[in-house]
């Protein structure tokens, strides 16, 4: 399953918002496409928006005055700037972005840069997927025998464009006889583990269970989990993580419960120059997807409704990130630039 992939001169994805019940790919032939694609969650994850921005920004080369340097870089410099707009709380999208421009800037002519640039945005894709892989790899380790883990939110290949996140390492655990079930919340408002995850866990042949996202102290009291693994959308050099809304109460649920709490994400994911949560910006999505359920009104038309699509886990919450480049542990104020300097991660 491949949820994004280039072909010839477009960009091709499938549409997330349509799943589980239609599989529908669809093209972006403009960055404004991709843009717009990536605000109404047709392509979602943090990994993937990545990527699909890279991509954005070859269509945007191509799209360029192919004559002048200056009026060339002077469009890609508009072309990012309108990608980073439409979600500021993931960092691999401005990560990704920035890797872009800095090779458009290598070059003497639009011709070579665009070129380049699309080169540039394979290679993100390539990378990401090879990382999953290694991530799995060390998460995978971390569970015992016959584990029963907790999820929250999309991390499968659906949000990575590879193998997974969190959800790649709940595969590659399954695969190696490590977890025999696997426990997802729904994820309100939009359900992405309900319409998302549920999907893939089916596709792959994963015992699962569905539950409301407030079943989850109920699980972990009844001893029914051994961990609790969910991804991240940014994370903080003292170890705070952004992640989707309803992933710090679940981390409080797991401290109460002392079951382990692991947050899976590529060292892209590591934002070095944002010394705590406090300084992660919170998205803040339409108050309409909290009123509804799959476009059905559900609560009084003139209701108000505040809808953070992301909240902050503190750090001590969280025991331990895993990356691509091994498994980091409290101090993070010591763990994670290590990590992130092995592969020269940098934001801000």
């Amino acid at each position: 399953m491949r949820p994004i992939r280039w072909e010839a001169d477009h960009l091709i994805f499938l549409d997330q918002t349509l799943l589980p019940h239609e599989e529908r790919y669809a093209e972006a032939t403009s960055y404004h496409q991709v843009a717009e694609a990536i605000r109404r969650l047709q392509v979602r994850g943090a990994p993937l928006i990545g990527i699909a921005a890279a991509y954005g920004m070859a269509l945007a080369a191509l799209e360029a005055p192919q004559g002048e340097m200056e009026k060339f870089l002077a469009h890609l410099e508009e072309a990012a700037a309108y990608l980073a707009a439409t979600r500021p709380t993931a960092v691999n999208l401005t990560w990704a972005l920035a890797r872009i421009m800095k090779c458009a800037y290598r070059y003497r002519t639009p011709q070579e840069a665009t070129a380049a640039i699309l080169a540039e945005a394979k290679t993100i894709h390539r990378q990401q997927e090879e990382a999953d892989l290694e991530l799995a790899r060390f998460g995978a380790s971390l569970l015992p025998q016959g584990a029963r883990v907790i999820t929250h939110c999309n991390t499968g290949a659906l949000a990575t464009g590879g193998y997974g996140t969190a959800l790649g390492i709940i595969k590659m655990a399954w695969e190696e006889g490590r977890i025999t079930h696997v426990y997802l919340t729904e994820t309100r408002p939009l359900l992405q583990g309900a319409r998302l995850t549920a999907w893939e866990l089916e596709q792959l042949g994963v015992p699962s269970s569905l539950i409301v996202d407030g079943a989850a102290g109920v699980v972990m009291a009844r001893g029914l989990v051994q961990a609790a693994i969910v991804g991240a959308d940014r994370i903080a050099c003292n170890g705070d993580v952004a992640n989707k809304v309803g992933t710090y109460p679940l981390a409080l649920l797991a401290k109460e419960h002392n079951v382990p709490f692991y947050v899976a994400a590529p060292t892209s994911t590591i934002d070095l120059a944002c010394p705590s949560g406090s300084q992660i910006p919170i998205e803040e999505r339409s108050a309409e997807e909290v009123k509804r359920v799959m476009g059905i009104p559900t609560a009084p038309k003139g209701l108000d409704a505040f809808n953070p699509a992301f909240d902050v886990t503190p750090a001590h919450l969280v025991t331990a990130i895993i990356t691509e480049k091994g498994i980091a542990r409290p101090p993070y104020q010591k763990s994670l630039p290590t990590l992130a300097e092995l592969e020269g991660v940098a934001h801000g």
